[in-house]
């Protein structure tokens, strides 16, 4: 059978074209989708993963709507959450009794995570989980306790939202001074589902066993990248990134280059080419990932082939 093509959204622009052509393709019902789902696991057929990753392909473009404020190209955020989507379906077992939709949540939220956490400048790779959970809830977050202005938070704001994350408050500080900029929760999305929702309305935060075990799959997944990435580095590289981002308690320049017996210089020299590589050993094994190999239905995309 020949390749299957999703639509795929060219930067720029045809943000209309590319909604009305996936909106072409019809909903399944509960019965087809584990009727396709059994038929993907049990025969590697292609047409039924076509049929799964079509069908929901509409979940991606809603969830990647929420990431607008970010500042990076939509196509882009679209198709990072369709390889999302992509890994969903072959991992999807339609007898767990949930739907595919609610599986696939996490997988797309996780691969749209990762894409701007590679994106921004502000993340450092391999940040702590606080800054992780502080990148992307703190506007959340300040829009419950009301906390909408620009510029710095009140004590009890920043007290609160620490609690809540399990973060330093310096780090709340830290990381709102850095996203002042950023479109306005208050502002109105006008896409063709929600026209006039405002942002903070639609950055929900349900959780079901299902979606804790997703996510908890996807950050095994992104460790061993991690680690998969720093084996390709050189003993000096990997001491230099290893103490300066993977600890709770990093070494600043002069005491690593006391330690290495090399100039400040050039231990950040060889810092900035070692992060270089793991960002692009990681994008690597992502999108490796994400692709369906010899034996796994060959569904195509532009998102999986950038």
């Amino acid at each position: 059978m020949a390749t299957m093509v999703i639509p795929a959204l060219e930067a720029g622009g045809g943000f209309t074209r590319y909604m009305n052509a996936i909106r072409s393709f019809p909903m399944l019902t509960p019965e087809e989708e584990v009727a396709y789902a059994r038929r993907l696991r049990e025969k590697n057929d292609e047409e039924a993963a076509y049929q799964l990753v079509t069908s929901h392909l509409r979940l991606v473009a809603k969830i990647a709507m929420r990431y607008r404020g970010y500042g990076l190209p939509i196509s882009d955020v679209i198709s990072e959450g369709n390889i999302g989507l992509m890994q969903a379906v072959k991992r999807f077992d339609p007898d767990r009794g949930f739907r595919l939709a609610t599986y696939a949540t996490w997988w797309i939220k996780a691969t749209i995570h990762e894409y701007i956490i590679r994106s921004w400048s502000i993340v450092r790779i391999a940040a702590s989980n606080s800054q992780k959970r502080l990148f992307f809830n703190l506007r959340r977050l300040k829009s419950k306790i009301g906390a909408l202005e620009d510029g710095d938070m009140q004590a009890g704001q920043i007290t609160s939202i620490a609690r809540r994350l399990d973060a330093p408050e310096s780090e709340v500080i830290d990381m709102n001074r850095r996203l002042q900029g950023d479109v306005s929760l208050n502002a109105r999305s006008f896409d063709d589902d929600d026209e006039g929702v405002e942002w903070q309305d639609r950055l929900v935060d349900d959780v079901n066993v299902e979606e804790v075990y997703a996510e908890r799959s996807d950050s095994a997944r992104r460790r061993q990248a991690l680690e998969q990435a720093l084996s390709g580095l050189s003993t000096r590289e990997q001491r230099i990134i290893r103490a300066r981002w993977l600890t709770d308690h990093p070494l600043i320049l002069d005491e690593l280059s006391a330690e290495l017996g090399i100039s400040r210089e050039r231990v950040r020299q060889v810092e900035e080419r070692a992060i270089e590589k793991v960002r692009v050993a990681i994008a690597t094994t992502t999108r490796r990932a994400a692709g369906y190999n010899s034996t796994s239905p060959k569904l195509s995309s532009s998102a999986a082939s950038r």
